[in-house]
């Protein structure tokens, strides 16, 4: 099968030679190959300078990410054999690291399906799909999943904000049997209900199964508060482990009322949950004299585009610093970012200067990043973007 060619510039073809799977626009030949000759979602060879095939990607000419290499052999498209085969590399990763069938199945570019995000809730999966690419081939990729996994249902949980830059329409679809309201899960031994209709994203947040298993650790007989609490993972796993308190802080009532059917799941009792602004929660808390023995802070990304750095490093600062004023003796923090333009050192940074701030003396004691059914791809930073530190905040 031969596809349209798509011809880089002279001395272009360096990062993808060194194995990198994205194609910027300004890497192309246009004189040779015009972006306008193609619609998004075109399946392309790539080509270098001097004619050389660099294998198969899928276009998008509207893009500043034109290209993604999604097949170095141009013997396979992305079709429903090559994605069955992707499917089965990937099952056969998540079969050797979990025990239980709840785990991101498909983690885009790392699982060599660029686009397309899969999270497994047992016979039941939820998927997303973000580029014109893997739009194209949704059925197919539906019909492949039902190949290899054989599952009760697929939701197309379509509707995250890059589809807007992609060209693409929102919306959330039953591409196979029905869904439930949630779905069961099991994570870290602690059972769950995921929302997955109504939830953020796709119900759950499967990255940070890692940080949720080491926080058990350090929670036996300790007050916590978790930040942003979304559906309970951090406060109920918490709970479970030993805390003598467990309170909850996010702004929908919905996740809370979710967060509170987990703990009662899980038969936990001294669990709380607040409904409000973290920020304003907070103050209420400081002013109230209240002291927990750890708080975690878990928020959303406050630097989604690079141009938010100053503002966004700000708000995780002033966020960090209410939480360690609430921080009893002697106790933990526990601070995630999920903005893949804050590093691991920025977010260190944001831990020492808001203990500077409030004068209190920060001892790290580890940190991690996202679960390995999240594989980092090493040519493609923006694959790690989850950090967390864990750490000790006393009186000087």
């Amino acid at each position: 099968m031969s596809f349209p060619a798509l011809v880089l510039r002279n001395k272009a073809d360096r990062r993808i030679k060194g194995g990198a799977l994205w194609i910027y626009s300004n890497e192309v030949d246009t004189q040779k190959t015009p972006l306008k000759s193609f619609v998004a979602g075109d399946q392309v060879e790539v080509f270098n300078h001097g004619g050389k095939s660099l294998g198969l990607a899928y276009m998008n000419p509207h893009s500043l990410i034109c290209g993604r290499l999604f097949s170095r052999d141009n013997e396979y498209p992305l079709n429903k054999s090559l994605i069955v085969h992707r499917l089965k590399v990937a099952l056969a990763l998540r079969d050797t690291l979990f025990d239980k069938p709840f785990y991101r199945l498909i983690y885009g570019d790392s699982d060599g399906l660029p686009g397309v995000v899969v999270d497994r809730f047992g016979d039941y999966l939820v998927v997303q799909i973000a580029t014109a690419g893997m739009e194209r081939v949704k059925d197919e990729l539906v019909v492949a999943l039902e190949q290899v996994l054989k599952p009760k249902a697929i939701m197309f949980k379509n509707n995250s904000a890059v589809r807007e830059g992609e060209g693409l329409e929102s919306y959330t679809q039953e591409a196979l049997g029905e869904f439930p309201d949630r779905v069961l899960l099991e994570e870290n031994g602690v059972a769950f209900e995921a929302p997955v209709l109504e939830g953020q994203k796709t119900g759950w947040f499967y990255d940070h199964r890692m940080g949720r298993s080491r926080m058990q650790s350090y929670v036996k007989g300790k007050r916590v508060l978790d930040l942003f609490s979304y559906v309970g993972a951090w406060g109920v796993q918490a709970a479970v482990a030993g805390a003598e308190s467990v309170t909850c802080v996010d702004s929908s009532q919905f996740a809370l009322d979710v967060a509170q059917d987990n703990a009662n799941r899980n038969s936990v009792e001294n669990f709380t949950t607040l409904k409000g602004d973290v920020f304003s929660v907070l103050k209420d808390l400081i002013d109230a004299r209240e002291r927990f023995d750890m708080v975690i802070v878990d928020p959303p990304a406050f630097i989604k585009r690079k141009k938010d750095f100053n503002k966004g490093f700000e708000g995780y600062r002033r966020l960090n610093q209410l939480a360690m004023r609430l921080i009893s003796k002697d106790g933990f923090l526990v601070s995630a970012s999920c903005s893949m333009h804050l590093t691991r050192e920025n977010l260190l940074d944001v831990v020492r200067g808001a203990g500077r701030q409030v004068d209190r003396w920060v001892q790290v004691l580890e940190s991690n990043g996202q679960g390995p059914d999240h594989p980092v791809h090493p040519a493609i930073p923006e694959t790690e973007y989850l950090k967390t530190v864990f750490a000790r905040v006393t009186r000087n």
